[in-house]
C-alpha cells in the first residue's frame, strides 16, 4: 500500500497515530507552541526521557535538524519525535535545515517501526518561518523521501492549526 498525504486542522496532541512531531526547542525540556502543548498534554514521562537524553548523549541540546524519540506518555500516540527547527533568517538561507527536520524525523519514525506520522508546522511559529514557504518545504521533503520508498508509511499527517496554515498547506500539497 503506498503512503498517503493527509492535511488536518486540529490539536496534534489528539492525533492517533504512531508517532507525533515535536517542534522542540534544543533544550527538549519543554517550551511554547508545539512544545509545550506536547509537554503538557503527554505529561512527565516525555520531560523524564528528554532529561535521560540530556544527561547522556545530548548534553548540549538538540542540534537544529536533527530528531530523537521519546515516549509519547499520555497522548494518544506510540512515540514522541522531537525536532528542532531553524529559526528563519532574512540573510542566511536555513532551507537545508529545516528539510533536515523532516527527514530525520521520517528516518527515526522508520527506526521505530511507526507506520503513521503526524507532524506539525515545524518553525512556522515562533520561529517565524514564512507560512508558505514552510508549506512547500514540508510537502516536498515528505513526497521526496516517499518517492523513494512509498509504502514506508501508511499515512503521513501534516497537523495545522488555523485557517491561514491550512489554506498555505492546501496549496502546497495542490502543488504536486
Amino acid at each position: 500500500m503506498r503512503s498517503t498525504l493527509t492535511l488536518v486542522q486540529g490539536d496534534i496532541t489528539a492525533q492517533a497515530v504512531d508517532a507525533v512531531v515535536n517542534a522542540a526547542n534544543s533544550s527538549l525540556l519543554g517550551g511554547g507552541g508545539v512544545d509545550g502543548a506536547i509537554h503538557r498534554r503527554g505529561g512527565p514521562d516525555i520531560l523524564a526521557e528528554c532529561r535521560a537524553l540530556r544527561a547522556g548523549h545530548y548534553g548540549r541540546g538538540l542540534p537544529t535538524g536533527q530528531a530523537v524519540a521519546t515516549t509519547a506518555g499520555r497522548l494518544p500516540a506510540r512515540w514522541v519525535i522531537h525536532t528542532v527547527g531553524p529559526v528563519h533568517s532574512a540573510t542566511e538561507d536555513r532551507t537545508a535545515l529545516l528539510v533536515s527536520c523532516y527527514t530525520q524525523s521520517l528516518r527515526t519514525a522508520a527506526e521505530l517501526g511507526a507506520r503513521t506520522v503526524a507532524f506539525p508546522a515545524i518553525s512556522a511559529g515562533v520561529y517565524r518561518w514564512p507560512l508558505p514557504d514552510a508549506a512547500r518545504t514540508a510537502v516536498t521533503t515528505v513526497r521526496a523521501a516517499l518517492a523513494s520508498d512509498p509504502t514506508a508509511f501508511d499515512e503521513i499527517r501534516f497537523v495545522v492549526f488555523n485557517d491561514r496554515a491550512r489554506e498555505a498547506y492546501e496549496a502546497a500539497l495542490a502543488e504536486g
